[in-house]
């Protein structure tokens, strides 16, 4: 069984970590990291151990572990800091669905024949205009969704 990583902050580290739990302004995860590696910290004399930290700041055993790994691997910004995560990245981004609501929510080309949009439509529209290389309607209809938008309805939702 591997020895358990022991956490030993330096002053600077301690009172950075102290601002971004006082803040609460960097995000919900990293807060909950901060608030686990000072409690992990046993430059203070403290000696708590990953059960007690978990249940303080409502990780997992494994997780306050694998920070405290993190931290004396790397430092404070290598366990502070998130990885990439795994997987193909969304063909959808943030300028790509503020175009999808805005072709969604006018009425598509005359020559069209169409009075409302489809998703085959606005799925190729997306393509003409160099938005993404490819994408399915189901795609389309999915972020739409999410957004609880309805483009073929008399009031689109957005």
């Amino acid at each position: 069984m591997a020895k358990a990583a022991r956490v030993y902050l330096k002053a600077e580290e301690r009172a950075a970590l102290e601002k971004i739990v006082e803040e609460l302004r960097a995000g919900k995860r990293k807060v909950k990291r901060a608030r686990a590696l000072l409690l992990l910290d046993r430059s203070q004399g403290e000696k708590r151990g990953g059960p007690e930290v978990a249940a303080a700041v409502d990780l997992s055993v494994n997780a306050v572990s694998q920070l405290a790994r993190r931290y004396v691997s790397g430092g404070l910004s290598g366990a502070m800091e998130e990885r990439p995560r795994a997987g193909r990245p969304p063909k959808i981004t943030g300028e790509v669905e503020a175009r999808l609501i805005a072709l969604a929510c006018q009425k598509p080309e005359s020559g069209s024949g169409q009075t409302t949009w489809t998703m085959r439509m606005l799925a190729g529209r997306l393509v003409e205009l160099e938005l993404v290389d490819s994408i399915s309607h189901v795609a389309v209809m999915k972020r739409l969704k999410k957004i609880h938008s309805s483009p073929g309805k008399s009031r689109a939702g957005v």
